[in-house]
């Protein structure tokens, strides 16, 4: 028996060697000491090594001259909408606020719910138109600004968000326009600064280990 088994597995390993296709056979404890270190793992359906499938570029082809980021005429129509949104978000909050504390003598009925109602309506409208004018405002003027000047940088921040408060409070007075200016430039600065917080406090660390 020993010597017909053999004979048989010579012959299968010589008519697979004969034709290319035989494959000498491992038992799950002749593989079991193989070392598998240096070995990429395959996917078992694309038989792919899956390093290559890792991007570490960009996926898109820009076109030539294009930025990787929006410019502040893609973001204006963002920047209002979300304007308007978070307006009449905070004019509701608001407009309930004031309709409790004015109908608070009255008993809960329909007259006190429907002056509640007609109450947030008018406030989340009002500060929805108000909040979206002013971010009209702050896109024109940095759209304008950026075409001026060919660049794109924190000084149309500045400038649209000063230039924004000093337009928006025109019909106060000159007062009223030196107010708008200021407060337009201390939040516009304080964005500027947020966006740039990581590139200070990383030159300034990096200056500090210098000396």
């Amino acid at each position: 028996m020993d010597s017909n088994s053999q004979g048989s597995g010579a012959g299968k390993g010589g008519l697979g060697g004969l034709f290319g296709g035989g494959a000498p056979e491992y038992s799950n404890t002749e593989l079991a000491g193989v070392p598998l270190t240096g070995m990429s793992p395959l996917s078992p359906y694309l038989n792919v090594d899956p390093r290559y499938l890792v991007q570490d570029t960009d996926e898109f082809i820009l076109p030539t001259g294009a930025n990787k980021t929006r410019g502040r005429f893609e973001l204006a129509f963002f920047t209002i909408g979300g304007s308007c949104i978070t307006g009449a978000a905070l004019g509701a909050v608001n407009g309930l606020r004031m309709g409790l504390k004015e109908t608070r003598d009255m008993a809960w009925s329909k007259p006190r719910n429907v002056q509640i109602i007609n109450m947030v309506t008018r406030q989340g409208a009002s500060w929805a138109n108000s909040l979206g004018s002013v971010a009209l405002l702050y896109s024109v003027f940095g759209v304008a600004i950026e075409k001026a000047r060919g660049a794109e940088d924190d000084i149309n921040t500045v400038a649209a968000g000063t230039l924004t408060g000093m337009l928006f409070k025109s019909g106060s007075g000159v007062k009223g326009v030196a107010r708008g200016g200021l407060a337009g430039l201390a939040l516009s600065g304080a964005y500027a600064l947020y966006n740039n917080w990581d590139h200070i406090t990383g030159s300034s660390s990096s200056s500090s280990r210098l000396y």
